[in-house]
């Protein structure tokens, strides 16, 4: 549908201008911003503005967000392939990438004082395979937060697309675009008022440039650096989906958690770099750690503490290697058991196959989208609870019962992170991270009480729970989700079935029956898939995981390499018989 055939009302024109020339004479006389920053703020209200023409002045029959076409036609996106991709250069598609990510990690943000940088997702940083104070500081939450917002407003049918249906599928494609880029200045603007500050240095060096515009120009500076890192994520997951062997995204999550994982294992740097080796710091890797504590105490020294260092004391105890190695066991379990739906040809008789049904019905989706949800909140809280604009905002803002988080002093004094909630729907929310921030204060308040952060040991056991109920009722929520967006649901399945040219045997060759069928079995998978990812990645946290890298980032890494393995099995199988593409989704 090309521009001139969109059909539009004229008549939004005029309110939207309204609405734009209050809310910038609002902004003046609230904040009497800079020259400067005022075109600045002008010119992102018009494109807010511009976005909302848009889909408003659209007068068509279809959705809305057809009158987006104009936009999502013109974005920057890579190519499709024109035919098939031989699997080494999917291979070296996916190696280049997943290095190119690797150095993106290590780059770090032009003009921050590293010293003062605050980490707004540091409990979720696994899951969101970002790099703080760098390019990568924002990982993949753009991404993964505007597909949650697309499921959510789809599943709800706020958003009227038929996904089964090519163009409306690409309208929702394009329009995912537009909200991801929307979600990558939403998230980055936030990052420069007191958590990614510019240093001193740059902000003198403006000054002179452009006097009295110092502080805004470079904070500008620093947005953009994100805005340009998230969006080169964006694009480099494109690559890894079109030209390359899997997801990008499930790469960028997998390639980070190994690595916390390798560093929590092996890593000898003890706790406080810097500082010599000793019984209260000791090497952070749990095989350092643990051999260094054999070979420098006696037995009676190990029986009076030492081994409760080395079984379950932050950070990297061995409880967290054994809780790592039994999620990884038991991941590779559930994904390897199924329902087999038989299949026979309705033509070629003796040709039968099987249609696999997952336990992992819905992948492990649900729990990146459930995770990434709990990342914005934390960001959320934090923000309402410090950012000096925020603390305003009516009923939420400053409030303890939404969440409340240390100063800095009252972080240097109690040894925690500024960004470690203490009050409110913030604090039931948040990670639980291993048996010491829950069992031990349990087992032995007196001694272990302090790792509750003020609370009683009955708080913490509300903590655990609304964290397990959150972590497996979203999961299974987001589960019911994706399978509707993906064409993974009963009547989809059936006419991929059909297509094929299988059917069930002793039942009709119709999509109806073969829905039928389907029902009973692809509903019930699917909330089992949902709630046993959620409850397997917060089991994990509640046992702890080796370098902090979270249940969650543990069983989504265990779940991308499998699916990872049998992808290039896939692809080599389809090397070696080109006439399988097609059954196996290739071209012919």
């Amino acid at each position: 549908m090309a521009e001139e055939e969109i059909p539009r009302d004229r008549r939004w024109v005029v309110p939207l201008i309204v609405l734009g020339v209050i809310v910038l004479t609002v902004v003046w006389f609230w904040t009497s911003p800079t020259w400067i920053a005022f075109g600045a703020i002008t010119a992102a209200v018009a494109a807010i503005l511009g976005l909302l023409y848009l889909g408003l002045s659209y007068n068509g029959s279809r959705s809305r967000l057809y009158g987006l076409k104009p936009l999502t036609t013109r974005m920057p996106a890579i190519a499709q392939p024109k035919g098939h991709v031989h699997f080494r250069t999917k291979l070296a598609w996916t190696i280049g990438i997943l290095l190119m990510y690797f150095l993106l990690t290590n780059i770090y943000l032009f003009g921050v004082d590293q010293s003062t940088v605050i980490d707004l997702f540091a409990s979720y940083r696994a899951i969101l395979a970002g790099a703080q104070g760098t390019l990568m500081d924002l990982g993949i939450g753009p991404i993964v937060t505007g597909s949650i917002i697309m499921q959510l407003f789809t599943g709800a049918k706020i958003i009227n697309l038929d996904l089964t249906d090519d163009e409306d599928k690409a309208t929702y494609q394009g329009t995912q675009k537009v909200v991801v880029i929307a979600m990558i200045f939403i998230e980055a603007i936030p990052q420069v008022f007191g958590y990614i500050s510019p240093s001193a240095s740059l902000i003198s060096s403006l000054g002179l440039v452009s006097p009295g515009n110092g502080p805004f120009l470079a904070d500008t500076i620093i947005i953009a650096q994100l805005v340009f890192g998230s969006y080169l994520v964006f694009l480099m997951d494109e690559v890894v989906s079109k030209w390359g062997i899997g997801s990008g995204i499930s790469l960028f999550i997998a390639a980070g958690v190994s690595q916390q994982i390798i560093q929590g294992t092996l890593n000898w740097v003890p706790e406080t770099p810097g500082s010599a080796v000793s019984y209260s710091n000791p090497p952070s890797g749990t095989i350092p750690k643990t051999i260094y504590f054999l070979t420098h105490y006696t037995a009676s020294q190990m029986a009076g503490g030492g081994w409760e260092q080395v079984l379950l004391h932050a950070p990297n105890p061995i409880v967290a290697l054994v809780g790592t190695a039994v999620i990884f066991f038991l991941v590779a379990w559930t994904e390897s058991t199924r329902i087999e739906l038989p299949l026979s040809h309705a033509e070629a008789r003796g040709a039968r196959g099987r249609y696999p049904l997952r336990l992992i019905y819905a992948s492990n989706i649900p729990v990146i989208l459930m995770s990434a949800l709990l990342a914005n909140v934390s960001m959320v809280t934090i923000l309402l609870w410090t950012n000096p604009t925020l603390i305003h905002f009516p009923l939420l803002g400053h409030q303890w019962w939404v969440g409340s988080y240390p100063s800095a002093a009252q972080a240097t004094a109690s040894g925690i992170s500024q960004t470690t909630p203490l009050t409110g729907g913030a604090y039931y929310l948040s990670q639980v991270n291993g048996l010491e921030s829950w069992l031990l204060p349990i087992l032995n308040y007196g001694q272990y009480g302090s790792f509750l952060v003020g609370h009683t040991w009955w708080q913490g056991l509300v903590h655990v729970a609304v964290y397990f109920g959150a972590m497996v009722g979203g999961s299974i929520l987001f589960a019911k989700f994706w399978i509707q967006t993906t064409n993974m649901g009963p009547e989809a399945v059936a006419r991929q079935i059909e297509a094929s040219g299988m059917q069930i045997p002793g039942f009709r060759r119709e999509p109806r029956v073969l829905r039928r069928v389907l029902e009973r079995y692809i509903p019930v998978i699917t909330v089992i898939s949902g709630a046993a990812v959620g409850a397997l990645a917060a089991g994990a946290d509640l046992i702890g995981t080796l370098g902090n890298a979270s249940g969650t980032g543990v069983l989504l890494t265990v779940g991308i390499i499998i699916n990872l393995y049998e992808a290039m099995g896939r692809e080599q199988l389809m090397e070696m018989n080109p006439l399988l593409r097609r059954f196996l989704g290739g071209e012919t």
